[in-house]
């Protein structure tokens, strides 16, 4: 595994971080607001790493790539997203969108026709809830408070059935570890992007074999936000996982399935048409 550190250049096209790992047809990861490359794909990537050359860019004031003066769009990292990948010597790859990162892999198949072979989006921002704005809002106005935000991400990303599981010990634990994680820098710019993000309108040029996965039990993301990019895009297949905003946590032997099954069904060849 091999990360490479961006540029220090403060330009909007400063090469992303990113950890580039495996052998194979090219996988492109897009991570969530307020997550990084290991953040949310993290648990899979030796998995899928056995099947691809994966290359998974931080977003800037994620991971190892710094923070940017003014405000992320998704133009912009929709098209340094596929830089990672043209920097790897990737032509065509597959694209998996986790949250914020699914509304970034569909800008990125709208704006770079023929270099996506297949699309995979996990509890994805569709855009057009007033409901994810206002959380979207509340999660920056909380960054200040780090207990109350461990509240907020156990009662709202953390699905309710895998809380109530936890032992008491356990839950108390895991409380005060959320409560001690930094937050990155670039905390506040990704959630206003989230918060701001809509790709309804380009759903219907999606011409690429789509999985979205819905996580029926998300506070942050709701369940209708991934339904409607299934219903958007022509011919996605929508799968439910029970889990919150954090099925890689919750249930990493599914989504691991799932996604390896999808890989596994698409052709490793140039992009039709």
């Amino acid at each position: 595994m091999t990360t490479r550190p961006a540029t220090a250049s403060a330009s909007p096209a400063a090469p992303l971080a990113r950890t580039v790992l495996g052998s194979g047809p090219g996988l492109l990861l897009a991570h969530g607001a307020g997550g990084s490359a290991h953040d949310n794909w993290g648990p899979l990537l030796d998995d899928l790493a056995a099947r691809r050359t994966v290359v998974a860019p931080d977003f800037p004031g994620s991971g190892d790539s710094p923070a940017e003066p003014g405000g992320l769009s998704l133009d912009d990292l929709a098209d340094r997203l596929v830089a990672a990948a043209d920097a790897e010597g990737l032509d065509a790859f597959d694209l998996a969108g986790y949250s914020l990162g699914a509304a970034v892999a569909v800008r990125a198949v709208t704006r770079h026709p023929g270099r996506v072979r297949s699309l995979l989006l996990l509890a994805g921002v569709a855009g057009g809830s007033q409901r994810f704005r206002l959380l979207a809002d509340q999660a920056s106005a909380l960054a200040g408070h780090p207990e109350l935000m461990a509240n907020q991400l156990l009662t709202v990303v953390f699905g309710r059935t895998w809380v109530d599981a936890l032992p008491a010990r356990q839950l108390a634990g895991l409380r005060t570890a959320l409560a001690a994680a930094p937050l990155p820098a670039g905390f506040h710019a990704q959630f206003d992007l989230a918060a701001r993000a809509d790709v309804r309108a380009e759903l219907a040029r999606v011409g690429v074999p789509t999985l979205v996965v819905s996580t029926t039990e998300d506070g942050l993301v709701p369940p209708e936000q991934h339904r409607a990019l299934a219903e958007g895009i022509p011919g996605a297949r929508l799968v439910e996982l029970t889990a919150g905003h954090l099925p890689m946590v919750e249930r990493l032997p599914e989504l691991r399935e799932l996604l390896l099954g999808f890989l596994a069904e698409q052709p490793a060849g140039p992009v039709a048409g």
